[in-house]
């Protein structure tokens, strides 16, 4: 049976939940939901898991906060032997427009701090990762404290569609591969 490793990122606790750097989590919760399964702390990480059409899909949320996200991943992958080309790492992106998705096989890091470490930690860049664009609008300076800020109400309207896309583009990169995935999904957010 294939296996694969979903994962969100994002910062624990209670004051970080509903901030753009918790996007990760937010749509993990989501596709948990949706599959009516529930998440339970473990080594490293919460993690949910679930069946879809003979194939097993583990949802990991590190725990190690967003800058150590990858000696969780590491340990998932290798605990489970799971391949590298069936991990999907979920992050926010401040060079991408507000709900606009970017999935992609390998990359840099593109200063996130949690890509970063997972590419240090795999000693590679290439993997599959799933890049949701939260937008860049912050002067010089405020990055920290716009990505680590709770979505504006025009966002919040628009975000549970993109959180249900992002959940339907998961299930498309387990059950259709990454290429028909990033053909589907990549591109501008169109209301």
């Amino acid at each position: 049976m294939k296996k694969f490793l979903i994962v969100g990122l994002g910062n624990i606790g209670p004051k970080y939940e509903e901030t753009r750097h918790n996007i990760g989590f937010k749509v993990l919760d989501s596709l948990a939901k949706t599959e009516k399964t529930s998440f339970e702390t473990a080594k490293l990480g919460d993690i949910a898991e679930f069946k879809i059409k003979g194939r097993t899909v583990l949802l990991l949320k590190p725990n190690t906060f967003m800058n150590l996200s990858g000696k969780s991943i590491k340990y998932w992958l290798d605990k489970e032997k799971i391949p590298l080309e069936n991990l999907l790492v979920i992050t926010d992106d401040i060079h991408i427009d507000f709900g606009t998705f970017r999935i992609k096989a390998k990359g840099s890091a593109g200063g996130h701090n949690g890509l970063k470490d997972t590419q240090e930690k795999l000693n590679t860049a290439t993997y599959p990762r799933f890049r949701f664009g939260v937008g860049g609008d912050f002067s010089k300076g405020k990055q920290v404290d716009y990505v680590l800020g709770e979505w504006s109400a025009g966002e919040q309207i628009d975000l549970s569609i993109r959180i249900d896309t992002a959940t339907a583009a998961i299930k498309s990169f387990v059950l259709a591969g990454l290429s028909l995935t990033m053909n589907q999904f990549n591109g501008k957010f169109e209301r």
